[in-house]
């Protein structure tokens, strides 16, 4: 039978799912979700119970210093230059849209876009026609469908013809040792890879080497070229407009914690 010293379980999913644990004795360490200070909680938290606040104080400072880097240069830019982005939560069957107060939202204005699906609050259904009514310049598609590709889109008699279909921008969002568009610690690489995508002539990181740099303090482990091209979805978004960019690395100075 477990014995775990401790149980991590979601802090705002209501006491349903706590209390069996509590009631059990179990030690219990509780998470929230879904917005960039809660992302930086959960590492602190996990830092402490793994005994390694120190590693957790090191990534919570490259979110910060990433971050802030983007945001100073995305505050420049004048609104005419912001791209309007959506991402889909869901796309293979069905259309979810990240609205307002979504962590897609976060980062779509962290790098400068316009999140296209902002009239909305949170992640919603849609129909196909809304999405081609907001013509985003950008669609990021979810890396939680494993069978979804940007065919998803450029196959669609209606959403073919939107902009981002048109334009060949349409890209499905990167996965290493965790996915990169729900919080996690590698958010940071995708901020760099989103803002490189919209903004080239603004942002140009290196992100095969800060991926390399980065995985060998997360995880104590060197990618190959090889993990680097699956990391970055290569074979997928390959053919999409700017993409070749990530296939090459460019001497740019690093940003890993």
């Amino acid at each position: 039978m477990l014995d775990p010293d401790v149980v991590v379980q979601w802090g705002d999913r209501g006491d349903d799912i706590v209390a069996p644990l509590r009631n059990a004795g179990m030690h219990m360490a509780l998470m929230r979700y879904g917005t960039e200070q809660f992302a930086r909680d959960s590492l602190t938290l996990m830092g402490e119970i793994a005994g390694k606040p120190d590693k957790a104080q090191r990534l919570i400072a490259w979110r910060e210093a990433v971050a802030t880097e983007i945001a100073a240069k995305a505050a420049a830019m004048p609104d005419k230059r912001r791209l309007k982005v959506v991402y889909l939560q869901r796309a293979s069957t069905g259309l979810v849209v990240a609205g307002a107060n979504t962590y897609s939202d976060y980062y779509i204005r962290l790098v400068g876009g316009v999140n296209a699906a902002a009239e909305l609050s949170g992640a919603l259904a849609i129909n196909a026609e809304q999405l081609a009514q907001w013509d985003p310049d950008v669609i990021l598609l979810n890396g939680f469908e494993e069978q979804l590709t940007p065919r998803r889109i450029y196959d669609d008699p209606l959403l073919s013809g939107a902009k981002a279909a048109m334009e060949r921008r349409v890209y499905k969002m990167p996965i290493g040792g965790y996915r990169w568009d729900p919080p996690s610690h590698e958010n940071p690489l995708a901020w760099m890879w989103l803002a490189q995508l919209l903004y080239p002539d603004l942002f140009r990181y290196d992100l095969r080497k800060e991926i390399e740099e980065s995985y060998q303090i997360v995880y104590g482990y060197r990618p190959s070229l090889s993990d680097i091209d699956s990391v970055l979805r290569l074979a997928v978004n390959g053919d999409a407009r700017g993409y070749d960019r990530f296939a090459a690395v460019a001497p740019t100075p690093g940003h890993a914690p």
